[in-house]
């Protein structure tokens, strides 16, 4: 990545490729964090999402809103406790329904990216947790994922209504993100990038920090509001834009102006296609310009020329229905504005590779334009500009003055219309405390060092660690214990059999081999290329794959269950899901390292293996090995008993219950008045099932030969006739 050239950058780079440790990328406007996110995609070989607060800076980053992806409600997220989230996974409180594609991403995730994390909320930060928890690890914070949040908390905060405050307030000391109870359980690290790349003047860089930092003393307000020029009136072609702390101001501003242009005025209407929400509008929907109008870049120039980007300022020259000149300041040539295409996304696994693509679902089509005489300094985050005019008299939220000064490349490019006040340089001292905390851990190369060894060992500790396969084997035995009276079969009893071989031969060595792990990292921390431990994992990777298959997947394919009950089938169905979800990430793991471990090849094999994982259904275990007497002719009667159930559109117990079916198989009735005997055939079961059973038992006696009674041989006759 040829942008991240300083050490702070190269350093968060680092932690986010060698470390599962959580980040928050921070530092000053125009240090280089858009930069370093745009890059990190092609630079870690981690599979990732990238969400933001709001549906602009979802797409500036390149990603989705978290409230689309997580599908959270807008309103307050009333925490719900992680450490005891049911089994069921579509049940939990507060959590919608979410697609099987989704839950796949999820499954597969190992990296979430999180933009402008200075407006998330820490409620909205423990619901993500909620979320991944559900459907990725219920153990760990997070489900496992690594965040990587960037922002700059002296810049714009979350909103938050007084209503929704008083919620929350019982939960949380503040509304920012590091108040979250999931993030205060885990290790947070903060790096901090200092090398600014938007200003070169040392002197207006002092005077930005201390308004950033609240330390602005007297003579720093007075030498900024040597730039307060009462009643400025700027020349057309100086193209200064002003900023404004409410959209009721930039709007006067622009329709003041735009009515002040005695050229024809031409509208045009953006072209959507597909899902494309209000609230992601990059520019209007109905375009209003005239020529002379100053208006603002706001997109990147996608044809690779750089003739204009996001926040570039000029004024219009030619209108036409097809494009728009535009003529910048700084720039010789006009600039020859087309329409452009905005697209929304979402995240989407591809059926063949099983990687996370981003897939289109609307379109927005415009010019990349929208008046700029004014605009609000909220929607000036992220923007530069060479000239600009403030009037932040009315700020109301922290970190709003800082904001629309540092867009500003230069202190003489900056127009104060109304001189900044104390009063209006609005700051927290939550934030403040913690930033002053953080800031005075910034880690190094030897945090890195140490956080990359622990990860590595937390991976291969976790390759090697089967108790979670022996947590959810005790788990089904406990739901047969629970349910014994309803179930039949050899499930549990195949179930208890595994547990001395799980312990002896996979925990005991799994133990011994994670004592080893860790001896041979302290003499290379660098997995890949220490042998001897490659030649270990080599050995317990080939190792583990035979007792997977030859103790624990034997045995399951061994096991069988029947139950009439609707709710315990269900239950039972999740359980072996979970099960082979797990056994299927552990084959997947140990698979890609049976010639040694290499750290992207890893990823990418668990990541796949827990979306590829044999889905148990309950038809596939239940029939099995239920009953000793006859067992093939009960998986017989309960396949047809499950086709029967389906055609019809009722529960099996409907059909035929499930202590009927195992009397007609210890019987094997061969006539009418045998079959009539078996208690639950009664007068309505012999119309409607009587014939099919008859001939089905009457068939396997002739098959197994077992002798037939006359009475059978006649009524068979009868019912050919």
């Amino acid at each position: 990545m040829n942008d991240l050239e300083n050490r702070e950058l190269q350093l968060a780079l680092d932690f986010v490729r060698y470390t599962n440790q959580h980040i928050f990328l921070t530092g000053k406007a125009g240090t280089g964090k858009t930069t370093f996110l745009r890059g990190l995609k092609n630079a870690s070989p981690k599979r990732m999402i990238v969400v933001a607060p709001t549906g602009v800076a979802a797409m500036n980053a390149g990603g989705v809103t978290i409230h689309s992806f997580f599908q959270m409600s807008f309103g307050p997220q009333i925490p719900v406790s992680g450490s005891n989230q049911p089994e069921n996974e579509n049940n939990q409180q507060g959590i919608k329904r979410f697609s099987k594609e989704k839950i796949n991403i999820i499954r597969s995730l190992d990296l979430l990216i999180i933009d402008e994390i200075s407006m998330v909320r820490a409620d909205m930060l423990d619901a993500i947790d909620a979320v991944l928890r559900r459907f990725k690890d219920r153990r760990k914070y997070f489900g496992g994922v690594q965040l990587l949040m960037i922002g700059d908390l002296q810049q714009l905060a979350p909103v938050i209504k007084d209503d929704e405050w008083e919620l929350l307030k019982p939960w949380y000391d503040t509304c920012y993100f590091f108040s979250s109870r999931a993030l205060r359980q885990t290790r947070l690290i903060t790096i901090e990038l200092k090398h600014i790349f938007r200003q070169n003047d040392g002197h207006f860089i002092k005077l930005l920090n201390q308004i950033r930092e609240n330390s602005a003393d007297a003579p720093a307000i007075a030498e900024l509001n040597k730039r307060y020029i009462p009643h400025f009136q700027p020349k057309d072609e100086d193209e200064y834009i002003t900023l404004t702390t409410h959209n009721y101001q930039s709007k006067e501003i622009n329709d003041s102006k735009l009515n002040g242009l005695k050229t024809k005025l031409h509208l045009f209407r953006a072209k959507i296609e597909g899902e494309f929400p209000e609230y992601m509008y990059p520019t209007e929907k109905e375009l209003v310009l005239k020529t002379g109008s100053q208006v603002m870049f706001v997109k990147n120039d996608s044809s690779g020329q750089r003739r204009y980007f996001n926040g570039k300022i000029g004024t219009i020259i030619h209108i036409d229905d097809d494009y728009i000149e535009v003529k910048c300041k700084e720039d010789q040539q006009p600039v020859k504005a087309e329409r452009e295409k905005w697209e929304n996304t979402t995240y989407t696994l591809n059926p063949g590779t099983q990687e996370i693509e981003e897939n289109v679902t609307g379109t927005f089509g415009q010019f990349p334009l929208k008046l700029a005489w004014a605009i609000t300094i909220h929607k000036s985050q992220g923007l530069t500009f060479d000239r600009a005019i403030i009037n932040a008299r009315q700020s109301f939220a922290h970190g709003q003055v800082y904001v629309a000064l540092s867009r500003c490349r230069t202190l003489e490019g900056l127009v104060l219309s109304t001189p900044i006040e104390s009063r209006s340089i609005r700051t927290d001292a939550a934030v403040s405390s913690f930033s002053n905390e953080v800031g005075q851990q910034q880690p190094g190369e030897g945090d890195l060092q140490q956080s990359r060894k622990l990860y590595q060992q937390e991976l291969l500790s976790e390759l090697f660690d089967m108790k979670p396969i022996l947590y959810r084997i005790k788990y089904l035995m406990k739901l047969c214990q629970e349910h014994g009276a309803l179930l039949l079969g050899n499930l549990e009893e195949r179930l208890q059999s595994l547990l001395s071989p799980i312990d002896a031969e996979m925990i005991q060595v799994g133990t011994k081999f994670e004592a080893q792990i860790r001896h041979l990292l302290l003499s290379n921390p660098d997995a890949e290329q220490n042998e001897q431990l490659q030649e270990r994992i080599i050995k317990g990777s080939r190792y583990f794959l035979g007792k997977l298959t030859g103790v624990i997947e034997k045995s399951l394919g061994e096991a069988g269950y029947e139950t009439d009950n609707k709710a315990v089938r269900k239950s039972l169905k999740q359980a072996f899901d979970h099960l082979y979800r797990e056994i299927a990430a552990k084959k997947g793991g140990l698979e890609s390292c049976r010639d040694g471990f290499r750290l992207k090849e890893y990823l990418e094999a668990r990541a796949k293996a827990s979306i590829d994982q044999l889905e148990m259904v309950a038809s596939e275990r239940s029939g099995k090995a239920v009953i000793s007497k006859y067992p093939d002719f009960f998986h017989k009667l309960h396949t047809w008993r499950l086709a029967k159930a389906k055609a019809k559109g009722l529960e099996i117990s409907k059909i035929i219950a499930q202590r009927t079916l195992v009397a007609i198989v210890e019987a094997l009735p061969a006539t009418q008045v045998e079959l009539k005997r078996v208690k639950g055939m009664g007068g309505k079961k012999m119309q409607q099932y009587g014939r099919e059973i008859l001939e089905m038992t009457n068939a396997y006696r002739r098959e197994k030969g077992l002798e037939l009674p006359m009475d059978a041989e006649k009524e068979t006759n009868l019912r050919s006739e």
